[in-house]
């Protein structure tokens, strides 16, 4: 198991664009920014944060969100995640994530992952033989 110490961060941004709104991902009526864009975009953040720290093998599967989606972001927008790893508990990981959009926070989300040995997480995914 890697170090992952608490403390590493990574800053990912995106541009919003249609194929990302609420309106287009089923989430809702509007042409903004989606929650389910938001998240993958916070997940994103928090798995290339902590790529470099994971032995051969091994990846990171997310658990658990809890998103507080506070301020629209039209098509044509960039927002910006912060992840921070702020805890590291056996296999389990918590990070905080912070979204931004010039300057004025639009979303807040803790976010849980699990370590995994890539193989055999994908062994039980297939299922019975």
């Amino acid at each position: 198991m890697g170090n992952c110490d608490p403390g590493l961060k990574l800053a990912r941004t995106l541009e919003v664009t249609d194929d990302c709104t609420a309106l287009a991902l089923g989430s809702g009526e509007v042409p903004v920014l989606g929650t389910p864009a938001l998240l993958a975009l916070a997940e994103g953040a928090c798995v290339e944060a902590i790529a470099h720290d994971l032995p051969e093998g091994e990846t990171s599967v997310g658990t658990y969100a809890e998103i507080e989606h506070l301020k629209p972001s039209p098509v044509g927008t960039t927002v910006k995640a912060h992840a921070t790893l702020i805890g590291h508990h056996g296999r389990r990981l918590e990070f905080n994530v912070m979204v931004d959009q010039d300057g004025v926070n639009v979303a807040k989300i803790r976010h849980r992952r699990v370590l995994v040995d890539r193989a055999r997480f994908m062994e039980k995914a297939a299922g019975p033989a």
